[in-house]
């Protein structure tokens, strides 16, 4: 079911890990990744918040 969804919405897979387990594997597996991802964008400090008034030219 979790195929042909995919490829319904035209997505794509956030890890390609070739499992055949059928056990929610790959699941366990991505949780961590979509955790990371989420914390890192709902707490990522702010330009305001982390006193930087300006960016910095090279």
């Amino acid at each position: 079911g979790h195929k042909a969804m995919i490829g319904f919405l035209k997505g794509e897979p956030l890890l390609r890990l070739n499992l055949r387990l059928g056990e929610g594997t790959g699941a366990a597996i991505a949780y961590p990744l979509l955790q990371s991802a989420v914390l890192f964008m709902n707490e990522m400090a702010s330009f305001g918040s982390a006193s930087i008034s300006e960016a910095v030219r090279h």
